[in-house]
Parts: structure tokens; sequence; C-alpha cells
């Protein structure tokens, strides 16, 4: 099928990380994330108690996939072809690069639905894109998105995250919540200083309060789901971070992930039921408003950013 142009319309691969379906999946997928190598029982029953928590499966791909037909109806579903893949299930990426070719598809935009950049993390995706390539020998031109987190587009929908976080608060006191910018931690060994990771995160984070009009001394930074290894993660975590807060006195607090955009376990457990515990013992109101998903504003800032590279191909822009 040709799009208006009267060429084959170009695709589009978005991706994300992937989640389990069922807790029986549960084993399988922190086997594919560990490449194979056993994972240890303790950490097996600690995953899978998180999942059961928020009710033993992933939403992830159900989110995922509305935020896919968002984003074909923005596209325009004539000159782009949508397709979502998946780094540790399924849809597995190399698998829908091998759909993508057998549809026809020549001309392709990959990209990383999270909208930070870290060299280490998307190079994982892009390699998952070669391997397909490889394995189903597809004949397509891909360019990726390296980010968009400082697309006018997604500050304005965290913007209004946030607004949206603080009125749950009467106005006699929205003056006095604080705001907690987070996003998910990784190695230091794999984002140092020269990597764009941290400092994206930091641009989101401040564009977004200018937006939303929190002066500086009313908002702060913290990290979520760092993993369960003896090596440095960027910090400070999030519970971490809520008893500084507590200590300074601080009890309303609105916590949004700029980092996530759209509910999974690390929002559902780690902020929502973790971080609620902890708020709840320090004395602290803590709320988060719902993640991105498919608000329009988002949607239209991954298109703009697809749109994008897409011109380099020579596809509707």
């Amino acid at each position: 099928m040709s799009g208006r142009s009267g060429r084959a319309p170009v695709g589009v691969l978005a991706m994300t990380y992937g989640g389990p379906e069922s807790l029986e999946a549960v084993p399988g997928y922190l086997a594919d994330i560990r490449s194979g190598r056993p994972t240890p029982r303790r950490v097996l029953e600690e995953i899978t108690e998180h999942y059961r928590s928020i009710g033993g499966s992933s939403p992830l791909l159900a989110n995922s996939r509305r935020q896919l037909e968002a984003l074909s109806d923005r596209l325009g579903r004539d000159d782009f072809r949508c397709y979502l893949g998946m780094r540790h299930w399924s849809p597995w990426i190399e698998e829908t690069v091998g759909v993508m070719a057998e549809e026809g598809i020549t001309r392709a935009v990959g990209v990383v639905l999270a909208p930070h950049y870290n060299a280490w993390n998307n190079g994982r995706y892009f390699q998952k894109i070669e391997a397909g390539v490889r394995m189903y020998r597809a004949p397509i031109d891909f360019r990726m998105v390296s980010g968009y987190h400082d697309s006018p587009g997604l500050i304005a929908a965290l913007a209004a995250r946030v607004r949206e976080g603080i009125s749950h608060w009467p106005a006699d006191r929205a003056a006095a919540v604080h705001v907690v910018f987070c996003a998910h931690s990784l190695p230091v060994r794999v984002a140092p200083d020269t990597d764009p990771y941290a400092a994206q995160l930091l641009q989101t984070a401040t564009l977004t309060a200018r937006e939303a009009r929190i002066p500086q001394e009313r908002w702060s930074w913290a990290y979520v789901s760092a993993g369960r290894s003896v090596e440095p993660w960027l910090g400070p975590s999030l519970l971490d971070h809520l008893s500084m807060l507590g200590g300074r006195g601080i009890r309303d607090v609105v916590c949004l992930p700029v980092g996530f955009v759209t509910e999974h376990v690390e929002i559902l457990y780690d902020i929502d039921i973790e971080a609620q515990a902890r708020a709840r013992q320090l004395g602290i109101r803590l709320e988060r408003p719902p993640s991105l998903n498919d608000d329009p504003r988002f949607i239209g800032a991954l298109a703009e950013a697809v749109r994008a590279r897409a011109h380099e191909l020579g596809g509707a822009a």
C-alpha cells in the first residue's frame, strides 16, 4: 500500500522495555533481562511479589499499544505505519523488524518511547534492530530518534501533570507543595558525566517547573528503581530523598516521573506502594499524577520527533 506521495509508507518502530503478562512469565522475563543467567531465588521471589502487588502482570503492553494507536492517528496512516517492539518481551524488537520487512517497509524511524538518551541503554535498543535486520535480511533503512527530552509538547504535558497533582490540595496549601521529579536510576558506570542522560533529565525537570511556575526552592530531584547490585547507581534514591524532605519539615509532596511515559511496575510498585509507605512513615502526603500515556500533547511531541527523522528518508514531514 502506498501513501499519498505514491511511495510505500514510512515504518515507525516504537520501542519499550517490556514486561511479563502473568506471574508465570516472570522467571522467563528476568532470564531474558539477565541474558540467560540464573536469577537468584530471593530476587525472583521479590520481583514476583512486586507484580503480584500491582495485579499480577505488567500493564506496559496494553498502555504502549494505546500510545501506538494514538501515534498512528497523529502521524496519518497513509504515510506512516506504526509498529511496537519490546526489548525484553513479546512483541520482540527483532521479530517486529521481520514483520516490517514482510509488509514491504523499506524506510523506517526507530524511537525509544522514553524521552531521554543514554548511550548504553539506547544502544541496546539499536542493537536489537540491527539483529533483526540481520536475522530477517530486512532491507530497511532505519533512522533513530536520539531523544526528545526538551520538546515543547512533552514539557506542556508534564507541566499539566504537575498542576493536576497540586490540585489535590486546597488553594491555601497549594503554594507549599513540594514537587519531586524522578526517573529510572542507572549504574554510574553506564551514565558517566560525559553521557547526556542526567543532564537531559535535569533540563526536562527545569523546563517543566518553569512551565508550571514552580519556583526553584519548591522542587527537587530523585531516582527510582536502582538495580540489585553492589555497584553505585545514580542517586539520591526517592526513599532517601523523602526522608531528607521530611527532615526539613516538608509534608506535602507531588512526585512526577519524567523519565517514564506510561504506568508500569517501576511506577505502580516503586512509587505507589514502596515510596507511599515511606511517605506515610514520615508523615508526608505523597500524590502522583497519572503518567503521560496517550496524552495528546505527549503524542504530538513524539510525532514531531518521528517526522523530523522521517524527513531525512524522504518521508512525509
